[in-house]
């Protein structure tokens, strides 16, 4: 019978953490729920005519909806991206480097990643995506 105790101790002890996340969680939602809940019984509703039209930027909306877009804005902000994301990478590898005994394998592996990327600079400079017109 001593194991089955143990059991539900290790139990209890393992799902305690699982509810302190619960809980704040539903913490979070009803906050969340409260604070639109206010803004919604507190705000002004008066509809006229001229909030119901278009804004942006104080220009007022003339023309088609539809414009066109260059492409290589996406481009660009897609190499940004690529870049950001390699420095998300690169600051944990440099803490699992100081660490004993992963040097070696983690230098490797970081300069596999960087040549990837590289890589993909290179074909990106080679098509002239990074040319601006």
């Amino acid at each position: 019978m001593p194991d089955a105790t143990v059991r539900t101790t290790v139990a209890a002890d393992y799902f305690q953490g699982y509810s302190v996340v619960g809980i704040i969680a539903v913490i979070g939602v009803l906050f969340v729920a409260v604070a639109f809940g206010a803004g919604r019984l507190l705000r002004p509703v008066v509809p006229t005519p001229e909030k119901m039209l278009t804004y942006e930027c104080g220009v007022d909306p003339v023309g088609e909806g539809w414009a066109h877009t260059q492409v290589r804005y996406y481009v660009y902000a897609f190499l940004y991206v690529i870049f950001a994301v390699d420095s998300i990478f690169l600051f944990p590898w440099a803490t699992v480097f100081a660490a004993p005994g992963f040097g070696g394998a983690t230098l490797v592996e970081m300069f596999i990643f960087l040549g990837f990327l590289a890589v993909g600079l290179l074909y990106a400079w080679k098509k002239g995506v990074l040319e601006w017109t």
